[in-house]
């Protein structure tokens, strides 16, 4: 079956786009760091029932522009084991759906689709789901998503099962190492 573009109305692909691309540059300066829940954002969560385990770090969602609805996140996905691992999906209550997503320039024009199948963690290696490159994109995002709250899921992989992760909400503007107060060292 050969799959055709979806064509998206050029108000909603500039609001998806600014959802998912990288933090504009702000005159006021970096938005004010929001400090992560006790336990879960900033630390590493490991995964039960694999030896090794996957690890999950730095989960976090831009609130979605006025109106927009739709919300980007972004985390790293540490896999130290001997197979290789698939994301295959995000549960939430917080949209009506989620999909996994791929940003690349094609001809100077930056394009973003989605992952069909999920998205490969090496065995061995981390995948960084961050502005610009792949990420998750939140469909009918809620109200719940707002800066300085917390939004929980469920990622789903092909090998580690279900895991919980809870992201942190940062402003519309946020990026992750400015909004940490640190460099992020992948």
């Amino acid at each position: 079956m050969k799959r055709h573009p979806i064509l998206i109305p050029a108000s909603l692909l500039a609001l998806a786009l600014a959802a998912c691309g990288p933090a504009p540059d702000l005159e006021e300066g970096p938005a004010a760091p929001v400090a992560p829940a006790a336990g879960s954002p900033a630390e590493a969560v490991p995964v039960a029932g694999q030896e090794e385990g996957v690890t999950v770090r730095d989960p976090w969602l831009r609130q979605p522009p006025p109106s927009a609805g739709v919300s980007a996140g972004y985390l790293l996905i540490e896999n130290p084991g001997a197979y290789a691992d698939r994301l295959l999906a995000v549960e939430t209550d917080a949209a009506e759906r989620v999909e996994i997503h791929e940003m690349d320039e094609v001809d100077g024009l930056m394009r973003m689709r989605e992952i069909e199948g999920g998205l490969e963690i090496p065995a061995g290696g981390e995948v960084a789901l961050q502005p610009g490159g792949y990420h998750l994109m939140l469909m009918g995002a809620g109200e719940g998503v707002v800066a300085g709250r917390h939004v929980d899921a469920v990622l789903v992989f092909e090998r580690a099962g279900r895991v919980g992760v809870t992201f942190e909400v940062r402003p519309p503007g946020a990026s992750a190492a400015a909004d940490r107060g640190q460099a992020h060292g992948h």
